[in-house]
């Protein structure tokens, strides 16, 4: 009953709305902190293990993809970022298994 006399005025019923909109927005947009840290501590993990050299695509790719990550972020779209940063940690973890994979031949 309480909150149906919470909700009684059409002012508050938009006031929340807004409120909730704003919120949801605010998460959807922030920066990817996480995701960049992440991809760029995948690719010095590739790197140790000489990907460079066994596995040279797949490092590359993952290079570019961190390079159009932070070229996204630098512009302020930080849902492009995020999407290139994970991309650029999945390929660097590729290149990784496969320079120690190549090691091992």
């Amino acid at each position: 009953m309480k909150l149906k006399y919470f909700f009684r005025n059409n002012h508050t019923v938009v006031i929340v709305i807004a409120a909730l909109a704003m919120v949801l927005s605010s998460c959807a947009t922030s920066v990817p902190v996480q995701e960049m840290s992440n991809a760029r501590q995948t690719l010095r993990a590739a790197h140790q293990v000489k990907a460079k050299q066994f596995a040279p695509e797949l490092f590359d790719k993952a290079e570019n993809l961190l390079k159009a990550a932070e070229s996204e972020l630098s512009d302020g779209k930080y849902a492009q970022a995020r999407a290139y940063a994970v991309a650029a940690r999945q390929e660097a973890i590729r290149a990784r298994q496969k320079a120690l994979d190549e090691q091992r031949n």
